[in-house]
């Protein structure tokens, strides 16, 4: 960990701060903080900025209750900007979007971003708004127990290929199983952040044992 005084703030005593979800790595905003903002954040644990234009520091959240609960602050190689990975109540513009970045510039067309979130969002939009000729949709008409005979069906597939150590087909067998899943969660109301808090949980509770056998 390094010290606050290693951190390079510019002539206004100000330093970029990237904001993004700890869970989808999605870029929330980029603010600035001053040596008191940055102070203020560490001990909250909440984000604090300092407002170029109204020449002030602000609590995100503190009017909106849309806090930002810091999981991490990381600082660049050379010490002058900064990423901070927080847990979001809500959106991070102002204008009610999650992201402040909304607007694109310019695409590749032979390529696409992918997240987990985006997929998830998608699948659900087959549940609210049905299209016709959708696979996705078909399921969700179907119901629960469809959705479940599949998941069952595309565990097996994931069990016949590792079990040939064919990676090939494991990874794709895998992607199947995956995609089932998400729209197994989206039926019941499961969301990524859901199933992450309940792996971070388990996470620590094995660093707990690992920690337990080490001083023994």
């Amino acid at each position: 960990m390094i010290e606050i005084d290693s951190l390079k703030f510019d002539k206004d005593g100000l330093i970029p701060a990237i904001v993004v979800d700890s869970i989808t790595k999605q870029v929330l905003t980029l603010a600035y903080m001053n040596r008191e903002s940055l102070a203020i954040s560490m001990e909250k644990g909440l984000t604090c900025f300092f407002s170029r234009s109204r020449q002030e520091l602000w609590l995100k959240g503190e009017t909106s209750g849309h806090y930002q609960h810091i999981v991490s602050i990381t600082a660049d190689c050379d010490n002058d900007a900064l990423v901070i990975s927080v847990e979001p109540d809500g959106p991070a513009c102002h204008t009610g979007t999650t992201s402040c970045f909304t607007h694109p510039v310019w695409q590749a067309e032979d390529k696409q971003d992918f997240s987990l979130q985006a997929l998830m969002t998608l699948i659900e939009g087959r549940k609210t708004e049905k299209k016709e000729g959708s696979y996705t949709t078909y399921l969700f008409e179907k119901g629960t127990d469809k959705i479940l005979k599949k998941v069952g069906e595309e565990s097996t597939e994931v069990i016949i290929a590792g079990k040939a150590d064919d990676k090939k087909e494991t990874i794709y067998e895998i992607a199947d199983l995956t995609y089932h899943l998400l729209v197994l969660m989206i039926q019941m109301g499961i969301s990524l952040e859901d199933i992450h808090r309940e792996l971070a949980s388990r996470h620590v509770i094995d660093h707990k044992i690992k920690q337990e056998k080490m001083t023994k």
